[in-house]
């Protein structure tokens, strides 16, 4: 049967574009001075990634990669206003990160969002800013504005989608330790059980009742080997799921497996293993399970390794997944624990939806302005709302030009490259376009300048 758990994913998402505003003039019987009645152009949709608690994988985005929004129409005369387009809401399970990856090279550039809380949601793909028509255009001197504004285009960029399993405790050890006997004996999940190693390549998720009523999540993490916090065997793929697990049951087989391992010796690498991956996970509260006790030959092994556990601080529970001894006392006590740190995790504070401090950091990053020097006395102005000003400018029409010249003035474009070094004649660049720079009296002389000022980030732009 097809594994349809899937835990991470690259997806390319794009908004809708934004609709044309309209440029049109009043004409009605006896109206002799009707004025501008453009309508604006109606916004594209967004795409918006939103967690769901009714998902458990990242399937949904195994075959299907390329997601687009509804763009928006174009406004009309008789300031009739273009629609905006529809959003497209993908739904992922709840602890998804989100990042942005490099378009080159696919690897990631930093976290967008990590939606921890149920419904909790982010805009990844912001559909395009609908066109102005031109009744916005009017001002005083300007009565009769012939020109409005272009819709833009949206962006569209590659995304990684990552799941990290929201359970409350993780069994974690090397292979063929009986992890995925002990959950099937503890809850109702029924995971693949063989006796080669790799049994279990995707985690297993069940629900283990204690006798006094109270309940946790387990998770049966697939096994790990020495060098797995490096990408080793299956490392990298399932170390993101202990992560976000408030409790550990580190399972040691007590027979050493086909290979005769020294209890001492896995527990010791698989700690090493937790601490290499991320320091935190080395003092995340820990349970150690010795499991096959009900084989001969094991009393010393699990002597040696109780010894061991109760060194580092940390109960010990000596079980057989096979005949269920010893399984009642570990959920009993993992279930207490796991209520204990539930109601230390509320005591500091209640769960708290994110998405609008989400949609803030995408607002300044969108915001951002950075101007760069290119050539000698040439410079690259990028961001997504200087660039947008450019792209909405119809550039066939003069009073159009002349007023995108004004938002440059009212954002601080120029002072932003006088700060950077540019001066009086030098080509500033702004996507396909070039503009030459009129300058200040008081910038300073670009020679005097450093090689290493080539770069300047101005901050937010502002209107």
């Amino acid at each position: 049967m097809e594994n349809t758990f899937t835990d991470l994913s690259h997806i390319n998402v794009r908004g809708g574009d934004g609709g044309a505003g309209c440029m049109s003039f009043r004409r009605e019987a006896f109206v002799p001075k009707g004025g501008p009645d453009g309508g604006d152009g109606g916004r594209g949709g967004d795409v918006v990634v939103e967690a769901d608690p009714q998902l458990s994988s990242l399937i949904d985005f195994r075959y299907k990669h390329h997601f687009r929004a509804e763009r928006g129409t174009h406004g009309q005369g008789a300031r009739r206003h273009g629609r905006d387009g529809a959003d497209l809401v993908l739904r992922v399970p709840v602890g998804t990160v989100v990042r942005e990856l490099d378009p080159s090279t696919q690897t990631p550039l930093y976290d967008i969002a990590d939606l921890t809380s149920p419904g909790e949601r982010v805009v990844v793909a912001p559909g395009g800013a609908g066109g102005r028509g031109n009744i916005h255009f009017v001002t005083s001197v300007r009565r009769a504005p012939a020109f409005a504004e272009k819709g833009e285009p949206a962006r569209e960029h590659w995304i990684e989608l990552e799941m990290k399993l929201m359970a409350d405790a993780a069994l974690v050890g090397m292979p063929s330790v009986g992890k995925s006997s002990i959950i099937a004996r503890i809850s109702a999940a029924r995971p693949k059980i063989a006796d080669y190693p790799f049994t279990t390549l995707v985690p297993n998720l069940g629900v283990a009742r204690a006798s006094n009523g109270q309940s946790f999540v387990a998770a049966d993490v697939p096994g790990l080997i020495e060098g797995a916090s490096e990408g080793r065997g299956l490392g990298h793929q399932f170390l993101r799921h202990i992560e976000r697990t408030a409790l550990i049951l580190h399972v040691v087989d007590v027979t050493g497996g086909y290979e005769g391992r020294d209890v001492l010796e896995d527990y010791r690498t698989i700690n090493d293993e937790l601490a290499a991956y991320a320091s935190e996970l080395a003092e995340r509260p820990q349970l150690v399970v010795a499991n096959k006790c009900d084989l001969p030959g094991t009393e010393e092994a699990t002597e040696r390794l109780r010894r061991a556990a109760e060194a580092d601080g940390r109960p010990f529970f000596a079980v057989s997944a096979a005949t269920g001894a010893g399984l009642e006392a570990l959920v009993t006590t993992c279930a207490a624990e796991v209520a204990r740190l539930r109601a230390e995790a509320a005591d500091a504070g209640p769960v708290v939806d994110l998405s609008e401090r989400w949609e803030r950091e995408r607002q300044r990053r969108d915001r951002r302005m950075v101007v760069t020097r290119e050539e000698r006395h040439a410079w690259r102005v990028s961001g997504p709302q200087i660039e947008r000003m450019v792209i909405q400018t119809d550039w066939e029409n003069d009073e159009a030009v002349a007023y995108l010249q004004h938002r440059f003035d009212r954002c601080g474009l120029d002072d932003a490259l006088a700060k950077a070094g540019a001066v009086t004649g030098d080509e500033v660049r702004i996507l396909e376009l070039a503009f030459t720079f009129e300058g200040r009296d008081d910038a300073p002389d670009f020679d005097e300048l450093a090689e290493d000022d080539a770069e300047l980030e101005t901050g937010e732009v502002g209107e």
